[in-house]
């Protein structure tokens, strides 16, 4: 088959390195997604209240279960522990911490948490509650 000097080509889109790239977004794209979820914490009997408001995601959830034991992150805390914990995620100061407790929890029990959490710095303290 003889070719001309000024023959032109018809241009033809590569449609896999398209596909590739494509692949790479999506993957990309999940493994993002997955890191922006936030800790979502444990299943708890949460107590009501009629003026529950929904807050921005929190940035540490500290959970006290039925039986008064401290979770953070599923691990397993001592008011020691949380104070240490809370320290060392940055500026504790800025740490926005939101405790959930399950209904049945002694209120002492909270407020020791709630003061294990002032006496690490955090300020910014937040309440989890169901809404009715």
């Amino acid at each position: 088959m003889e070719r001309r000097y000024f023959e032109s080509k018809k241009g033809r889109v590569e449609i896999i390195p398209m596909i590739d790239i494509m692949l790479f977004l999506l993957v990309f794209f999940i493994m993002i997604t997955i890191q922006m979820i936030p800790d979502q914490g444990l299943n708890l009997q949460l107590p009501h209240s009629s003026e529950a408001k929904q807050l921005p995601r929190p940035h540490m959830t500290i959970n006290i279960q039925e039986d008064g034991t401290v979770v953070v992150k599923n691990q397993h805390y001592d008011l020691a522990g949380l104070q240490n914990l809370i320290r060392q995620d940055g500026d504790p100061s800025k740490t926005v911490v939101t405790i959930a407790a399950d209904k049945a929890v002694p209120y002492q029990k909270f407020i020791h948490v709630m003061d294990a959490c002032q006496k690490a710095g955090a300020s910014d303290i937040g309440l989890a509650a169901n809404a009715s």
